[in-house]
């Protein structure tokens, strides 16, 4: 099985999991950044105790006011620096979701890169699912879907991405193939997996 045999598998069991679940294009930076080291039933949580999620609201209000309100996704004080970093960064667009889908991905990588607290996964979910670039997020999930499967995409972060999108060039089936990445790995591909009715049975080595 190649990428587009895995993803066809996937998709003939998950369908289109319309990810990312927000309202805004800034509640997905927001809950990039909290999603960092926890679960996302926390992030949910955290975000549920914003009265009013804006990037003017984050500007505005003291680090200590967001610590307590993201405290259930925990990490909350430095994550509180993060979110003010990242919005910092998104100001410089005016928080202008197509200004900043005017830009060149080769430009805005680097830059998202360079703000405090943005790792390359979490770069890669701000852009991919809050600004709909193709650039593929790879996450620990991914990682042991490739490692399980024999799919010769070598290792680390970086040769993971490049081997998803040298086969697949559709920010469209960036967007579901990881949501059902994950999915599987929740159901199935766990660390000590269920690969009983795993639709990516076939083939699969089972690494544990």
């Amino acid at each position: 099985m190649n990428i587009l045999e895995i993803y066809d598998a996937l998709f003939s069991r998950y369908g289109d999991l319309n990810w990312w679940p927000a309202n805004s294009a800034y509640e997905v930076i927001v809950g990039a950044v909290l999603t960092q080291n926890t679960n996302w039933g926390n992030v949910e949580k955290a975000i549920a105790n914003f009265d009013n999620l804006t990037p003017e609201f984050v500007r505005d209000a003291e680090i200590s006011e967001i610590s307590e309100i993201i405290k259930p996704s925990g990490f909350f004080n430095q994550k509180a620096v993060y979110l003010k970093a990242v919005t910092a960064w998104f100001e410089k667009y005016n928080f202008d979701v197509s200004a900043v889908r005017l830009q060149p991905l080769e430009r805005l990588r680097p830059e998202i890169l360079a703000v405090k607290g943005i790792g390359k996964e979490t770069a890669d979910s701000i852009l991919l699912y809050a600004f709909g670039f193709p650039t593929f997020v790879i996450d620990a999930y991914t990682a042991r879907l490739c490692s399980r499967y024999p799919v010769d995409a070598g290792n680390g972060y970086d040769a993971l991405k490049l081997h998803f999108e040298t086969n697949i060039q559709n920010s469209e089936i960036y967007n579901n193939f990881h949501a059902m990445i994950v999915m599987n790995a929740k159901e199935h591909c766990r660390k000590k997996p269920l690969c009983n009715n795993c639709p990516l049975n076939a083939g699969c080595r089972k690494i544990i």
